[in-house]
């Protein structure tokens, strides 16, 4: 089903992730969420569930779902999107490899 990714032990991909907000800038300080509460976020939300982890064995959120490119984006946007209230998400970009990167804009 996978070509040349098809194997039994799997395959691996070291993922980027991009993570665009939109709402209200706050006038007090400018931002409609500050980057460094993003990157914290992020960090609890996602990537110590998913960095360094086989996602098909290791990962709830993958069990009945296969972790390509497009679901693991879909994945994303539903851990998220509650997470960086009141802003909203806008886009997640994820790349897979420097050429191949899916973008996601909801549901």
């Amino acid at each position: 089903m996978f070509g040349i990714c098809n194997s039994p032990n799997f395959h691996g991909h070291n993922y980027n992730l991009d993570v665009s907000v939109e709402g209200e800038i706050d006038p007090e300080t400018g931002y409609v969420l500050d980057i460094g509460r993003l990157k914290q976020i992020v960090t609890e939300c996602l990537v110590q569930h998913m960095d360094h982890k086989n996602l098909n064995l290791d990962v709830a959120w993958f069990r009945d779902l296969n972790p390509t490119v497009e679901n693991i984006a879909a994945v994303c946007w539903r851990v998220l999107a509650p997470a960086v209230a009141p802003a909203r998400l806008k886009r997640i970009r994820l790349w897979e490899t420097e050429r191949i990167y899916v973008d996601y804009e909801g549901t």
